[in-house]
C-alpha cells in the first residue's frame, strides 16, 4: 500500500512552531511581542487554536512510550542499509500522519537540534554545529543550541565563547545572552555574559546587536558592544587582547588589579585571595597562560608591594607589603 501523503500547511507549521517556543522554561519578552503580531492574522490565530486543541486532547504526542520507543529502534537498528533507510522512512511516515493530527507539534519536537554544551572551571572546548558553524567556549561556560528551519538559535546562558558561523542568509545566526541579542548571518565574534553585563566583540564581518526592548545596534569589526540592562554601548576594542583566551592565553595592559585576579582566577580552581584595598587600582600588564596562577602571583609580587602567603585551601592570598 502507497505511503499516505501529508499536507500541513504553512500556517499550522507555524503555529506548531510558536506552540514549541511558548512552552520553553523561559520565554522572552521580545518572543511574546513577536507572538502577538504573528497571530494578528486570522490564519493564524486560527491555526494556533487548532494545534492547542489537538495538543491537549493526545496528551503531549513526543512523551508516547511507542513513539519514542520506535525512533530509538530505528535509530540503532543494524543490518542492511537500504532496509534502515526504508525502515526509517516508514517511521518517519507514521510520524508524519500522526504530526497531521497533532499539526505538526511532534515533528517539530523530534526535529529540533536541542543540545546542552558546557565546560567547567578551567576547560575550554570547540563545539562544530550541525550547520558548519563553530562555537569554542571559554571556561565555565554553557550554552544551549536550538535549530530549526528559519533560524539557528543559541542561548549562552553562562561565560564566554566565540562564534564562527557559516554564512547562511535565509537562517540568521542568533546568540541570546541575558537581556542582549546578536544577529548574524557569516561572520566571527566573540560573547561574555558577566555580572549582569554581556560584551560582544566583532572579530570579521557585521552582526547587529539589541538591548532589551532597544532599537538593533549595527557592530563593525574591531569594534566591542557592552548591554547592560540600562544601554547598549559601543567602543573600538583591542581584539587580540579580547580574545587572546582562545589561543589560552590572557593579555592585560593597564588592568586594574582587583579586574586582573577576577579575571585569572577564572580559570583556577584554587583561587587568588585578594587582601589589599589600597591597591586594587593599581595597573597591571602582561601576558599569562590561563590557569597558570604561579606566573602571574610572581609578576604581581615583583611590580607591585604584594606579598604572597597560603590562602583558603590550596589557594594564595596577596597582601599588601608593610
Amino acid at each position: 500500500m502507497p505511503n499516505p501523503k501529508v499536507r500541513v500547511e504553512p500556517a499550522e507549521t507555524e503555529a506548531a512552531a510558536w506552540h514549541n517556543r511558548l512552552g520553553e522554561p523561559r520565554v522572552s519578552g521580545e518572543t511574546i511581542e513577536a507572538f502577538f503580531a504573528w497571530r494578528e492574522k486570522p490564519e493564524n490565530a486560527d491555526a494556533y487554536r487548532r494545534v492547542e486543541k489537538a495538543w491537549a486532547q493526545t496528551g503531549g504526542l513526543e512523551n508516547d512510550p511507542d513513539i519514542l520507543g520506535a525512533v530509538e529502534a530505528a535509530m540503532t537498528r543494524k543490518g542492511d542499509g537500504g532496509k534502515k533507510e526504508r525502515d526509517r522512512r516508514r517511521l518517519f511516515g507514521l510520524i508524519a500522519v500522526c504530526a497531521s493530527v497533532v499539526l505538526g507539534v511532534t515533528a517539530w519536537t523530534l526535529l529540533q537540534d536541542r543540545n546542552v554544551y558546557e565546560t567547567s572551571v578551567g576547560e575550554t572546548r570547540v563545539v562544530q554545529l550541525a550547520d558548519g558553524s563553530s562555537v569554542r567556549l571559554d571556561t565555565a561556560s554553557r550554552m544551549q543550541v536550538r535549530f530549526d528551519g528559519d533560524r539557528r538559535l543559541i542561548d549562552l546562558e553562562q561565560g564566554q565563547a566565540l562564534f564562527t558561523v557559516a554564512h547562511d542568509a535565509s537562517r540568521p545566526f542568533v546568540v541570546a545572552a541575558g537581556t542582549a541579542q546578536v544577529t548574524a548571518v557569516g561572520t566571527v565574534f566573540d560573547v561574555r555574559r558577566e555580572n549582569g553585563e554581556v560584551r560582544v566583540t566583532l572579530v570579521s564581518g557585521a552582526v547587529d546587536v539589541v538591548g532589551d526592548k532597544r532599537a538593533p545596534q549595527r557592530l563593525v569589526a574591531g569594534h566591542q558592544a557592552r548591554v547592560t540592562a540600562e544601554r547598549v554601548g559601543a567602543r573600538a576594542v583591542d581584539v587580540a587582547a579580547e580574545t587572546s583566551w582562545t589561543e589560552g592565553r590572557i593579555m592585560f595592559r593597564d588592568a586594574p588589579l582587583k579586574q586582573a585576579v577576577a579575571e585569572v582566577n577564572r580559570y583556577l580552581t584554587d583561587k587568588i585571595e585578594l587582601d589589599a584595598p589600597g591597591l586594587e587600582s593599581e595597573s597591571v600588564s602582561g601576558v599569562f597562560r590561563t590557569g597558570d596562577r604561579d606566573a602571574f602571583v610572581s609578576a604581581a609580587t615583583a611590580a607591585l608591594d604584594l606579598k604572597a602567603s597560603a590562602g583558603k585551601g590550596g589557594g594564595v592570598r596577596l597582601t599588601a607589603e608593610k
